[in-house]
């Protein structure tokens, strides 16, 4: 039950004079949430950064000890203003991220409270520009994944969920949302059972998945190819981090207008919601702890991959 968040969400953020701020005003009421708002500059422009809190019974923020998640929405812009009028492709990171942490509120204020805090970071620019991109043209952004990361990977974060429109190439041939394996201190681990459960309760369907590449864990900045910035959190953090794509069949622009689908937006916000209401619990896992310290001993540490290498 998220497509009403979304909406409103969605309605909120097609204005070309939609700020930061205009978003941290949706959170005022709310016992349970609070939003602050950093306005950064770049070379190509600004963009803000919004934090929200949605606190748990048992979170850390207020001395508990329940496990604390992260959503994060990526993305370049909201917008391609003046060139592209509207809401971008592009934005669907942005809008699934705010409309969880809205239905999390409004869960909060009615009795239904998640036992750990949720954490939601995205950033909210509607004139950013554009980047030629094969096979079709990406969202750039005013700041650069660094700067990014600086203030949507948060230490408070023990486990992550990226959300980002991900449409821009011919890997997909489906419409909704898509996850990735594990990603965590430079290995590839495998799918998380309890994650691909969750995906198939909430969307009715066998689990869409997708896989990733070394590439695409790897900093931009490397040269390398990456699919887009889904998994640039797991360079900054070492928690774990796995990838929530919104897909299409076809490929479609990150600066595409009327590209959106509020049904598929709102599946990213309900598989969200239930990680966050089992993981906040420990009910759930993102990766098998065990297994991991087991590939560390066989192979050892693979964190040079969050680098930009040897050359660099």
């Amino acid at each position: 039950m998220a497509l009403k968040q979304v909406l409103e969400v969605l309605d909120i953020l097609d204005n070309p004079s939609v700020e930061g701020k205009t978003v941290q005003a949706l959170f005022e009421s709310y016992t349970y949430a609070s939003c602050s708002v950093e306005r950064v500059h770049g070379e190509k422009g600004y963009t803000d950064f919004v934090k929200i809190l949605i606190k748990g019974t048992e979170g850390k923020a207020d001395g508990g000890n329940a496990p604390t998640l992260g959503v994060i929405g990526r993305l370049g812009g909201i917008g391609a203003r003046p060139t592209r009028i509207g809401f971008v492709s592009d934005g669907d990171g942005a809008a699934a991220a705010v409309a969880t942490a809205l239905k999390l509120a409004e869960m909060s204020e009615r009795g239904d409270r998640l036992e750990g805090d949720v954490y939601v970071t995205t950033h909210i620019c509607p004139d950013a520009p554009t980047l030629p991109h094969d096979p079709v043209e990406f969202m750039d952004s005013p700041v650069d994944i660094l700067t990014m990361n600086k203030y949507e990977v948060l230490e408070e974060m023990e486990a992550i969920i990226s959300i980002d429109t991900t449409k821009g190439n011919r890997v997909f041939n489906h419409r909704g949302i898509c996850l990735s394996q594990t990603v965590k201190d430079g290995y590839i681990l495998k799918f998380s059972d309890d994650l691909v459960r969750i995906k198939e309760v909430t969307t009715g369907e066998l689990a869409q998945t997708f896989a990733v590449s070394i590439q695409d864990i790897t900093p931009y900045g490397n040269g390398l190819y990456h699919i887009n910035s889904i998994l640039q959190p797991s360079v900054a953090t070492s928690a774990p981090v796995v990838g929530l794509a919104i897909t299409t069949k076809t490929a479609v622009p990150g600066s595409g207008t009327g590209a959106s689908h509020e049904v598929d937006i709102a599946q990213a916000v309900r598989f969200s919601i239930e990680v966050a209401k089992d993981f906040g619990r420990s009910k759930i896992s993102f990766y098998d702890a065990d297994e991991f310290d087991r590939i560390q001993a066989l192979y050892g540490s693979m964190k040079h991959i969050q680098t930009l290498g040897k050359q660099n």
